[in-house]
């Protein structure tokens, strides 16, 4: 893949990061808005916050004691 850029943002681009770290700043910027991860970063944020997994899991339980009690 080629990529045009103008000058002066090459070499702005080129000291700030380096010639060999050039195309994962790229990618690093560019990612976000081409691929959609955010609601998988959200799950996973939430997955790990144990308080609120436990908080979820205590809401799901008691929900299951109700339908259990319900009459069919």
């Amino acid at each position: 893949m080629t990529i045009t850029l103008d000058e002066a943002v090459y070499e702005g681009l080129y000291r700030r990061v380096g010639k060999r770290r050039m195309s994962q700043f790229i990618e690093d910027l560019v990612r976000p808005h081409v691929l959609d991860t955010s609601l998988d970063d959200g799950y996973q944020a939430m997955a790990a916050d144990a308080v609120r997994e436990a908080e979820a899991q205590e809401w799901c339980d008691a929900l299951a004691r109700d339908v259990a009690d319900d009459a069919r």
